[in-house]
């Protein structure tokens, strides 16, 4: 079998910045690369925050009025960033649910939904401190962000 490059790997990534990018369209379904760390500078997300942040953001934009646009809300492999697919939503509406979300999380005081061991793989890897201080560093990204800006530049 011959691998293929898929479509992530075609990004150059020494180009990539912190933003909130379309990363492919399939059909009616978007797959959005929120990039909240620039890629091979400095740091990456721990795995404790980059953990509490999928659990809190998936719940949030699950509980609220666009939930059945949702598809899907994970990490990166990288740790740089997250992946948001959706479906039947306008860019402004994907910029805007991601501020309420990134808002939330960066304000968030109580118990990470999700986070026992009956409903968690690694339960004991979460990170509430480290999840709102990177919510509250890439909020900045998503309050400046326009549609204009979901492509790769």
């Amino acid at each position: 079998m011959e691998l293929k490059k898929i479509a992530s790997f075609q990004v150059d990534h020494t180009r990539l910045d912190r933003g909130l990018y379309i990363s492919r369209v399939d059909g009616d379904v978007r797959t959005w690369d929120l990039r909240m760390k620039k890629p091979n500078v400095g740091d990456v997300l721990g795995n404790g925050a980059i953990h509490t942040i999928e659990h809190l953001v998936a719940t949030f934009l699950r509980s609220g009025k666009k939930s059945d646009s949702i598809i899907y809300f994970g990490p990166m492999g990288c740790r740089t960033g997250c992946y948001l697919l959706t479906r039947g939503l306008s860019d402004a509406e994907v910029g805007s649910l991601l501020r309420e979300a990134f808002a939330f999380v960066a304000g968030y005081e109580g118990p990470v939904p999700g986070a026992t061991a009956v409903e968690c793989g690694n339960y004991k890897d979460h990170d509430l401190a480290g999840a709102r201080a990177e919510a509250r560093a890439y909020l900045p990204v998503l309050e400046g962000w326009t549609p204009e800006l979901a492509v790769y530049a």
